[in-house]
């Protein structure tokens, strides 16, 4: 019994050992956070399942060229006298000339049926229109899929460089930190030896102390922004402790002013309009072809006896020709109706086009905005480093004031926040205008 619990408690460390080497295996670069997301957050996988019915709304609508094929089977007892006549009529053993023959007054009489049943519209001017609206229908279907993937990767990078933000605002506080205490240090030290006031100690306890309030909250972000990712990605892939910290993209050469173009063409959301419009158009069109007449051919094959043993056998043939002439002005005012649903969609997809337009303009220029933000910040940067180096060295040779010093401190703590925020909000900037132009899904997806 001991021997069991102790390989009980031994398999229990294993199935832990391998549950960790599995969590830790996991790809949290970005573009395994962002295949992760495609193949199992939830609002992917329901656009999918809107393209697979809307395919299957497809083949609904081409049935309607198939002809329909159905049998039956019955058993009838009855003293009807007209049924129980042409009951017997079927059956092939009506007598008329029977002695006793009386049709008002039949005896129970039965029948058993079987048929088979076949119906074919060999006319219909709703059919071309349906299978034509049900077709556009699945490339909607198509490009809301494409563009719930396009938003979804753009949404995955975003909150991937939020996290890594966020552990670098996290380093930046924890390098504050450092620095305030290095300078209390010194503080105490000049304090200690009669060259500096009691004020000066405490001014920097101060500001210690609400560092480390900031790297409380900065920490806590850090941890919001990995639950962001991880709702994004559609299951926990990224662990608390955040991601490997790659290394800082270089600034780019140039910051280029976006050009004026038509990339919102390429957009998912723009053909999706231009398919309404479409679907829209057809509508109307066949709304038009309701007023025309079906034509239908049908048939059966029935056979008829009082058992199943003796049967006789009978067909039926035939074409029927339905229209309708009048409907009450039911017709005209859906005509109408249609087509003023389809001016609008046209205007609506015009408003879309424009819509589009600007989105990609506005995220070309916060683009360059980054880029040229992201110049400045990286020479902030080393220019409050060196100031903050002669300040404190100032400090401790008693050529400069405890203020000078806090100053210099908060500057470059400013500096490097500057720096990360523009750092990521450059590659997000980035992402948006991909989206914006519609090049995110042919990256990762093959469809």
């Amino acid at each position: 019994m001991i021997w069991v619990r102790g390989f009980h408690i031994e398999l229990m460390v294993v199935i832990a050992a391998l549950t960790v080497v599995s969590a830790s295996a996991a790809d949290t670069t970005l573009d395994g956070c962002i295949r992760e997301a495609l193949a199992g957050n939830p609002g992917a996988k329901a656009a999918w399942h809107r393209v697979e019915a809307a395919q299957a709304a497809l083949k609904q609508a081409r049935s309607a060229y198939y002809p329909r094929l159905s049998a039956a089977a019955s058993y009838t007892m009855t003293d009807n006298p007209p049924q129980a006549f042409m009951m017997e009529l079927n059956q092939r053993r009506l007598d008329m000339m029977a002695p006793g023959f009386d049709p008002n007054e039949p005896g129970d009489t039965e029948n058993a049926r079987l048929s088979l049943a076949l119906k074919y519209r060999l006319y219909d001017g709703q059919r071309g229109a349906n299978t034509g609206m049900a077709r556009l229908a699945e490339r909607v279907a198509s490009c809301g899929h494409e563009a719930a993937l396009n938003a979804l990767i753009h949404e995955v990078t975003r909150s991937y460089y939020q996290v890594l933000q966020a552990q670098d605002f996290v380093a930046v506080r924890e390098q504050s930190l450092k620095s305030l205490e290095e300078s209390l240090r010194v503080a105490r030290e000049r304090y200690e030896a009669g060259s500096a006031v009691k004020t000066d100690v405490l001014n920097l306890e101060v500001q210690a102390t609400q560092a480390t309030e900031e790297l409380i909250r900065a920490r806590n972000g850090g941890k919001l922004a990995i639950a962001a990712l991880n709702t994004a990605i559609g299951k926990d892939v990224v662990p608390d402790d955040g991601l490997a910290v790659p290394a800082r993209p270089e600034s780019p050469a140039m910051c280029a002013a976006p050009a004026m173009d038509d990339s919102y063409r390429a957009r998912p959301e723009f053909r999706l309009s231009e398919l309404m419009m479409r679907i829209a158009e057809l509508t109307y069109k066949k709304s038009r072809r309701e007023r025309g007449p079906v034509v239908n051919a049908y048939g059966s094959v029935d056979w008829d006896g009082e058992d199943l043993s003796e049967q006789e056998q009978s067909y039926l043939a035939g074409i029927a020709l339905e229209w309708e002439w009048f409907t009450g002005f039911q017709d005209g005012a859906t005509v109408a109706r249609a087509e003023r649903e389809w001016r609008a969609v046209q205007q609506e997809h015009a408003q879309s086009s424009n819509q589009l337009k600007l989105d990609v303009r506005q995220a070309s220029l916060a683009v360059q905005e980054a880029c040229e933000r992201l110049g400045v910040t990286r020479k902030s940067v080393a220019s409050a480093e060196e100031s903050l180096r002669i300040t404190r060295e100032r400090y401790e040779q008693g050529a400069a004031d405890i203020t000078e010093l806090l100053m210099a401190d908060v500057a470059l703590t400013a500096s490097r926040t500057r720096d990360t925020a523009a750092t990521y909000d450059y590659q997000v900037a980035v992402s948006n205008r991909d989206r914006a132009r519609g090049a995110l899904v042919g990256k990762y997806t093959s469809h």
